[in-house]
């Protein structure tokens, strides 16, 4: 079986490529490798998700699962009060992370952890597009982690495709947090936005 981006260290041959991203205005310049989600574009359920988020953001970010930083950096980007943290198991993905998030002028720290083992919350906002293709256990993992490093008024927010299970991701979402809602719903993604994490439950 062949690695996928879900791997610390991933052995295929680099594969440079560069990205373009236009996100609310602001033009953005993203390198991208192989080994990485989405090698050479920003993938159409990252871009959903950056749609779907609130027009003024502040406070603190977590990127879950950040691969070569295409939210956090474009958050970022828009929102400069907001103090942006990357996340990702990918140590490749981690040094395009923070490669891209100083050629767009993005303050950011990137930190290699296996979900949000090695990150210091609470955060504002949690954004991820999960790693499908890590299978089911991994991913709910990270929904329940999230809910315990959001503030008391912080939001969760996740894109997955309906037909790789969000249904089922809702379902379980509601036993982890008292607010689940689809806030948008395009090309077969859902955007997932939850809030009041139960922590004791965690």
């Amino acid at each position: 079986m062949s690695e996928h981006y879900f791997t610390a260290s991933p052995e295929s041959t680099h594969r440079y490529a560069e990205a373009e991203y236009v996100y609310r205005g602001e033009r953005l310049r993203f390198l991208t490798d192989a080994g990485v989600f989405s090698r050479g574009e920003v993938d159409f359920g990252t871009d959903v998700l950056l749609k779907a988020l609130p027009d003024d953001m502040a406070g603190r970010v977590l990127d879950l699962g950040c691969g070569w930083g295409a939210v956090g950096v474009s958050v970022g980007k828009k929102y400069p009060a907001c103090a942006v943290t990357m996340c990702d198991v990918n140590e490749r993905a981690l040094e395009l992370a923070r490669k891209n998030a100083l050629s767009n002028g993005v303050r950011a720290e990137a930190v290699q952890s296996d979900g949000l083992e090695r990150v210091e919350g609470p955060f504002d906002y949690i954004l991820t597009n999960p790693p499908i293709r890590a299978g089911k256990q991994v991913i709910y993992r990270l929904f329940a982690e999230s809910a315990g490093k959001l503030t008391e008024a912080g939001a969760f927010y996740i894109v997955i495709r309906k037909q790789q299970g969000a249904e089922s991701a809702v379902k379980y979402l509601k036993t982890i947090f008292q607010q689940v809602e689809t806030v948008d719903k395009s090309g077969g993604f859902w955007v997932i936005r939850c809030s009041g994490g139960k922590q004791d439950e965690v």
